[in-house]
């Protein structure tokens, strides 16, 4: 009260002809430290505001708020909240961008800020302690690995090189399922892709098919990587409380660990037996020329954990990414018999009858690839795009980002946007033959269309995801008609949310040969 008496009595009271009394002094600089107290309080909140976000439960934020389906509830906050979000999971901290402006200003402008992946449980139990491709920190050793992935098997000329190597699998694969429809047995499509994307893989890396036909071992390559995809996808409470990770709550970690242990075996395998028949190869594949570069010594030269985390990166995103944005072409053709009967229609007059699709079929084909890049937009095989982490604190449209934060692109979202898209929810190719849409690509350059994602970090093989995208439902769609099982009228479209977007019911039906040969 004496202090307040003070500070009115400055304020009214008319200055003294002498000094001023001890009082008098101590109240005017007590005003000026409050006030200034107060002014760089309020400037420091305004300049570090963050981004608008739900409150979530105390202690563990608002993970419980994410359910099974992040990226469909992430879409819901987003018309709430705004395009840029900001959720506190646990003791960490998450910013989401869910429109293409948003994702341009993380993955454009602050690209480099953004280089890096969260080492969270994943990356440590299931990719050699982050020494992978897909997880390891932006610099020598990743550019290494991401530069002879590009040489020799993901980049343009590479693809040239290995093109008979797709030719002469997808032929393999077109056989199985012609054997099918005349046995009068139904094609698991999600088994028959992981039958030839995993042969194809391990034709140039390994210089072998892993699968000699479609089999019991194919199928449980193909059950490893789904799972491998959809663990790793999985928001584990130990990651965002740290002091509590020890007791592994979900029991995440512990099949994390698991898993691992069945692929390493199944890598070490491979690799022996790739050393034994070392003299046997010609010409060296992609797995010499990796094995050459640790031997080569160094200080960024590849270890056997990066060679191991980038066999794994190649066997599993490799096949599984592609194979769950075929899948769902083929789902969506079906479920709309008129797409399907467009698309051969415009195949049988490029290419006819007597004979197969070839790569070089595919430009002179847009109602196809259309259908492909609309699978791409409706059905992203990563919804939320792989986390990235800032290296430093910034500032995006007025926010303020801590350092030390996730960022998630929604994906998903942006593809379902209102906004970019007309009838968002709808499968209609016809849209990208169209002015507005038709210069759209997927390369990451278009931010309203990101299946690849963006930047740095954005997918290796988007190359490759593209090109067998659209050879490879090419091919099935062209080879047989299709028909659902009986009783089946509309096919299952629910999603499993991890890393790959999966299709919940794997796509099944029954085949028989259209073609001449």
């Amino acid at each position: 009260m004496r202090q307040a008496y003070l500070l009115l009595r400055l304020r009214f009271s008319p200055l003294p002809r002498g000094n001023f009394a001890s009082e008098d002094i101590f109240a005017t600089l007590a005003l000026f430290f409050v006030t200034r107290f107060f002014i760089r309080t309020i400037v420091w909140k305004f300049s570090h505001r963050l981004p608008p976000g739900p409150n979530g439960w105390p202690i563990l934020g608002a993970l419980p708020l994410l359910g099974r389906s992040p990226h469909v509830t992430l879409a819901r906050m987003a018309n709430k909240y705004g395009p840029i979000m900001y959720l506190k999971l646990g003791s960490k901290g998450l910013v989401v961008a869910s429109k293409p402006e948003a994702a341009r200003a993380f993955l454009k402008a602050l690209d480099l800020n953004f280089s890096n992946r969260a080492r969270d449980a994943g990356a440590v139990h299931m990719a050699y302690d982050v020494q992978d491709m897909v997880f390891a920190d932006y610099g020598p050793r990743w550019r290494l690995m991401r530069k002879q992935s590009n040489l020799h098997m993901l980049g343009g000329k590479a693809l040239e090189d290995w093109s008979h190597v797709r030719r002469e699998e997808v032929g393999h694969m077109l056989r199985a399922m012609l054997r099918c429809g005349e046995q009068g047995e139904p094609v698991v499509v999600s088994d028959m892709l992981a039958y030839v994307m995993g042969n194809m893989i391990s034709r140039v890396i390994l210089s072998k098919r892993i699968f000699k036909t479609k089999s019991k071992d194919s199928d449980e390559f193909r059950s490893m990587v789904v799972e491998l995809m959809i663990t790793a996808g999985y928001f584990n409470v130990g990651d965002y409380l740290p002091c509590i990770a020890w007791m592994d709550i979900q029991g995440i970690e512990r099949g994390m660990k698991k898993l691992h242990k069945r692929f390493d075996t199944l890598l070490t395998k491979l690799m022996e037996e790739h050393r034994t028949t070392s003299h046997e190869r010609h010409n060296p594949d992609f797995l010499d020329v990796l094995m050459a570069d640790s031997t080569n010594g160094g200080e960024d030269a590849l270890t056997m954990a990066n060679i191991k985390g980038l066999l794994l990166n190649l066997f599993t995103a490799g096949s599984d990414a592609p194979s769950s944005m075929i899948e769902w072409s083929l789902a969506e053709m079906l479920n709309k018999p008129s797409i399907l009967k467009r698309a051969q229609e415009e195949m049988d007059r490029v290419i006819g009858r007597e004979r197969r699709l070839e790569e070089s079929d595919l430009k002179n084909l847009p109602y196809l690839r259309a259908i492909c890049i609309e699978s791409f937009r409706k059905h992203p095989p990563t919804p939320l795009n792989l986390p990235r982490i800032s290296k430093e604190p910034c500032v995006v449209d007025g926010y303020y980002i801590p350092k030390d934060t996730k960022l998630s692109v929604n994906i998903w979202a942006i593809g379902r946007d209102p906004e970019v898209w007309e009838d968002p929810l709808e499968f209609i190719p016809e849209r990208f033959l169209t002015e507005k849409y038709k210069m759209m690509d997927p390369r990451g350059n278009d931010f309203e269309l990101l299946p690849f994602g963006s930047g740095r970090r954005m997918c290796a093989g988007t190359r490759m995801g593209i090109l067998v995208s659209e050879y490879i439902p090419g091919s099935l769609v062209h080879m047989f008609d299709w028909k659902l099982p009986d009783g089946t009228h509309e096919l299952n479209m629910d999603e499993t949310f991890g890393l790959a977007l999966q299709k919940t019911v794997p796509l099944t039906a029954f085949v028989a040969p259209r073609l001449s040969i």
